[in-house]
């Protein structure tokens, strides 16, 4: 198969355009040449047939040649809210959630943290994450890439959370209480099409007072059984479940 690549520039048919470095760099480690092919994708749905058009020491361009209405979106929109596990956890939790089909991704600090940014540091932390899923979708065949917000405080993400998410959005808090309904349950239960918005904790869970505060903004525990799981295991548990229901419903 032809290399997947993202651009951030708008396709159309016969388009020339300059590929991004991350982009030129993989054509130039695979000694591709002009004339073979790739798939490119914008990010504004579906994905172009394309060409190599010439390779340079620094610049590759490349020619969109025909437009694939492919989509491999979920049936149900899913804005996933991680409490940040700490270091390289965020990477990987970023990586699966967008291979998964999470449609945004909202990192938060909570008071249980280990990883904590705030100013320049969280929008440097943005920029690293946006490329990591941009990567997940090339590989996985997605041809929209979720949005990455900035890391922000669970106090400041809560109140604006669900209208953020559009009209009959749904919250969803990840708890360790085994006797909050189970998430297949509630899922059941839901309308087609809503866009739930998962919220779950970092190491050690959302404190007490946290999780009152989600419930007041809307949110409805669930569970995903006896099992204590990891931070960066959990939203992917649930978010592995919400796929696999929109494909089964």
């Amino acid at each position: 198969m032809p290399p997947r690549l993202h651009v951030d520039t708008p396709l159309s048919p016969g388009a020339e355009i300059a590929l991004p470095p991350n982009a030129t760099r993989h054509v130039q480690v695979l000694r591709l040449q002009p004339g073979d092919a790739l798939t490119l994708f914008d990010g504004t749905g579906g994905q172009w047939q394309a060409e190599v058009l010439a390779m340079g020491r620094r610049e590759v361009t490349a020619r969109a040649i025909a437009h694939e209405a492919l989509e491999v979106e979920l049936a149900q929109a899913v804005t996933l809210a991680p409490g940040m596990p700490a270091n390289e956890r965020m990477d990987t939790l970023i990586e699966k959630a967008t291979e998964l089909g999470a449609t945004a991704i909202a990192p938060l600090v909570t008071e249980r943290s280990v990883l904590r940014v705030a100013g320049e540091r969280a929008e440097r932390k943005a920029q690293h994450w946006q490329a990591v899923a941009v990567s997940a979708c090339e590989q996985s065949g997605r041809n929209r890439v979720p949005p990455i917000a900035a890391p922000q405080t669970l106090a400041a993400w809560l109140p604006g959370a669900l209208g953020a998410a559009g009209a009959g959005a749904r919250g969803l808090q990840l708890s360790l209480d085994t006797t909050a309904p189970p998430l297949r349950q509630v899922l059941d239960a839901a309308a087609p099409g809503t866009h739930w918005v998962l919220l779950s904790g970092p190491e050690g869970g959302l404190s007490p007072a946290e999780q009152a505060a989600a419930e007041k903004a809307g949110f409805q525990p669930v569970s995903l059984g006896p099992r204590v799981l990891r931070a960066d295991t959990a939203p992917l548990a649930a978010l592995a479940v919400i796929a696999a229901h929109g494909h089964t419903a």
